[in-house]
């Protein structure tokens, strides 16, 4: 018998933050469950990076779970990868692709997720090539995807531009009921009708601009101190290579 939803992934699959007009920041992959009236198991990590789901959340599962079969397996992993430095484009498709065999072997379906092509401050370089190599896995894979590439609206991702706000979370949910429908799935009720925003006024609504407005501007801040860093350790190995 299967057991409804298995997720893996980073902070964006664990849920959790802050409330948006009174609607609580829950991980869309457990709104995509309650979509599907299924029950919810998640393994996802604050921080994880492709090859932390691959090493830690796959084996924790293993020693875990009580159940070796469920309906659908979501993988969403890789703004940690992109973000960071050591950056390997080849190593994440491998681990990507290692992870998504170990759903395909436990799940009815496997719904891959893609990344915003404009994620985080300054914007991440290593977008692209994680997006090819997750189509290609999906492809191998035979899983459905679940195109965030163009995500990014100003009220449903944070000034950070990397994490979902809550209504982000219910966005993404819907988008991946919607894969799921097309596949043949049953959505017995959407996240979007399971939410009653409380509080809204026009004055809070400019307080939450202006909040925007303000976290962007320490996003860019940040952002821009990166840079000068990166600037100046390059003019730094620069002088060394040219006093050699």
């Amino acid at each position: 018998m299967n057991a409804g939803v298995l997720a893996f992934g980073d902070s964006i699959t664990n849920g959790g933050g802050e409330l948006q007009w009174g609607v609580a920041l829950q991980s869309w992959a457990l709104w995509t469950a309650r979509g599907l009236g299924l029950p919810y198991t998640g393994y996802a990590v604050d921080g994880a990076r492709m090859r932390d789901v691959a090493t830690r959340q796959v084996p924790a599962f293993t020693e875990r779970s009580v159940f070796d079969r469920f309906h659908v397996g979501c993988l969403y992993a890789g703004v940690n990868d992109v973000r960071a430095p050591d950056w390997d484009a080849a190593a994440f498709e491998r681990d990507h692709a290692e992870v998504a065999r170990f759903l395909r072997e436990r799940c009815e379906r496997v719904l891959l997720v893609t990344i915003p092509a404009r994620l985080g401050w300054p914007q991440a370089r290593g977008v692209d090539a994680a997006n090819a190599a997750i189509l290609r896995v999906a492809a191998d894979a035979g899983a459905l995807v679940l195109d965030l590439r163009g995500f990014g609206a100003r009220n449903l991702l944070m000034a950070d531009r990397v994490h979902p706000t809550a209504f982000g979370q219910v966005w993404i949910a819907e988008r991946a009921l919607d894969v799921l429908a097309a596949d043949g799935m049953e959505v017995r009720v959407r996240p979007s009708s399971l939410i009653a925003p409380g509080g809204w006024t026009r004055r809070r609504a400019l307080q939450g601009d202006w909040t925007y407005v303000y976290r962007t501007a320490k996003e860019l801040v940040r952002a821009s101190g990166a840079g000068d860093r990166v600037r100046r350790a390059a003019r730094a190995a620069a002088g060394r290579s040219g006093s050699r």
